[in-house]
């Protein structure tokens, strides 16, 4: 039980952290490029990984470590980044929501294939209804969208729930933070390369939102998160502390009403109230 309460705290921490995502990566792609911008956040967070392997001299990863860390860095450090900035250069960040509603579903039918878990039938009806509910508070809010900015989201909600499930199961060995870390490190070179290769024309036209988007992609979003969330899915399940990311967009609202003085709409809390019911039915079927 302690393992599991523990679990839901550490993947509640990371969601929060997450919640900031894509505003940021919106406001970052405004002045970088896609392209760019993946591979600049990945390579400063590879940096600031590899001073904490340096520091805390953890195990190597095994040989069979190997693959499952390419498919996590092909999922979250690749692969969500880049298609994920891709998409919202065709939609708007409240319109991407209706699809981040979509990835706890996505993790959780990973944990099944990669994770070897069989979450009771329950489950998925709380998982469908969540999911359709934060769907169907986004799409109440946004236009915004696009034929081609929605496939772009559909494939980075996969890929990303891939990421998910397999670095929460290579963390039940290696810990969180080492597994994101190595990661980070191995797709260092190619990220690299691929930065200075899409190295923006001139720096002074970029602006302030953007820098600050492209440090909290970098800090928060690509290396911080995913320590409290790869150690809570690995202590508390993948498929029932994925369901957590149901509330992720309404983080985000909150954020935006406290920072941005946007205001709160009554059905932003009907929406939570039956959000954080879903929630805890998953968790008492997982």
């Amino acid at each position: 039980m302690e393992r599991t309460t523990a679990g839901w705290g550490s993947g509640l921490l990371g969601v929060i952290i997450f919640s900031g995502s894509l505003p940021a990566t919106r406001a970052a792609v405004a002045d970088f490029s896609p392209t760019f911008l993946t591979a600049a956040r990945a390579a400063i967070a590879a940096g600031l990984g590899a001073l904490f392997l340096l520091a805390l001299r953890p195990a190597r990863p095994a040989r069979r470590d190997l693959f499952p860390l390419a498919i996590v860095a092909l999922g979250v450090v690749v692969g969500f980044p880049l298609l994920t900035g891709l998409a919202l250069r065709h939609i708007t960040a409240a319109h991407s929501i209706v699809f981040i509603g979509l990835l706890p579903l996505a993790t959780a039918l990973f944990g099944v294939l990669r994770g070897g878990e069989r979450p009771k039938p329950a489950f998925w009806l709380f998982s469908i209804l969540g999911a359709a509910t934060v769907a169907g508070f986004a799409l109440s809010r946004s236009g915004g969208g696009s034929a081609a900015g929605d496939l772009l989201m559909i494939a980075a909600i996969l890929l990303c729930g891939l990421g998910y499930a397999e670095g929460a199961t290579l963390s039940r060995r290696l810990g969180g933070w080492q597994v994101i870390s190595w990661a980070l490190l191995l797709s260092f070179p190619v990220m690299l390369a691929i930065a200075l290769f899409a190295w923006p024309d001139g720096w002074s036209r970029i602006g302030t939102p953007a820098w600050i988007g492209l440090a909290y992609v970098s800090v928060f979003s690509m290396l911080v998160g995913f320590i409290f969330w790869y150690r809570g899915l690995a202590l508390g399940g993948i498929a029932s502390v994925g369901q957590l990311q149901l509330l992720q967009p309404f983080f985000a609202l909150v954020l935006a009403a406290v920072f941005l003085h946007e205001p709160i709409a009554w059905t932003m809390i009907a929406s939570t109230a039956v959000v954080v019911l879903c929630v805890a039915g998953a968790r008492r079927f997982a």
